[in-house]
Order: C-alpha cells, then structure tokens, then sequence
C-alpha cells in the first residue's frame, strides 16, 4: 500500500482520465470508438461517466486497454497505513468506553485523574488492537 501513498496527491484532470489522455495522444473519439468496437457517442459517454465517477471497472478497464494503457485500482488509507487505521479506530473505541466508564465513577464520586484516563485510554487501546473485535468498524 505504500506504493500508493502518493497517488492520492495527484488530482484528476477536470475532462477525467480518459478524455485527458486520449487528447494527449492526439487520438479521436473515432479512432477510441473504433478500438473499442462502439460508436463515438458511446464513447462520449465513457468519458462523461468516468468523469462523474458513474463508470464501471470494467468499462474503464476496457477503455484503458484500448489506449495501450493499464488500469491501476486501489484503495488507500486515508490515515496513511492499515496500521495507523487501526490505530485510529482502536483509540477511539477504547476513548468511548473510557469515557462511560469514567462517567459512572464520577457519578459515584469516585472521578479518575486526567493522567489515569490517558492512561487508561492507552491500555485499552493496546487490548483492543490485539483483540481486533468487529466492533472497530461499526
């Protein structure tokens, strides 16, 4: 996934991928159409679905091959790696339940220090991590 880490900096051209690199190529809607064994408003419309983000793997994969180029597909983190997602969700989980738990005891009048809850947080964090509950994705 590192690979990928930089590719979510690069902005699509405002025409789409498509549109863009065929006009880079100096390659008509024709020219693609006949590639693709379609018509060339057919082909227009790939290129208006890919730039609204309405078009299919498939399609686009098809297009791809069509102008001699590879689809790359990916999903990347936002947080980064798989491993700073995890960790993300896990504090926040572990965040939440400390917070209940630190309600009911204050409510008790037995209320925990700022350093006891960091801590606590922490913790529970780390049990989570290894645990790995299916709760982290709800």
């Amino acid at each position: 996934m590192k690979a990928f880490e930089k590719a979510v900096l690069i902005t699509p051209p405002p025409t789409g991928w498509l549109k863009a690199i065929r006009v880079s190529l100096g390659m008509s809607l024709q020219q693609l159409a006949n590639k693709l064994s379609i018509t060339k408003q057919s082909v227009q419309d790939i290129e208006k679905r890919e730039k609204e983000g309405s078009i299919t793997l498939r399609t686009l994969k098809d297009a791809a091959n069509a102008l001699d180029m590879k689809l790359v597909y990916a999903l990347v983190p936002k947080d980064g790696s798989l491993d700073d997602l995890i960790n993300r969700k896990a504090k926040e989980l572990a965040a939440n339940i400390v917070a209940r738990t630190s309600n009911t005891m204050k409510l008790e009048d037995q209320e925990n220090s700022e350093k006891r809850i960091i801590k606590a947080i922490e913790e529970r964090t780390a049990d989570i991590k290894n645990e790995m509950p299916k709760t982290l994705w709800d």
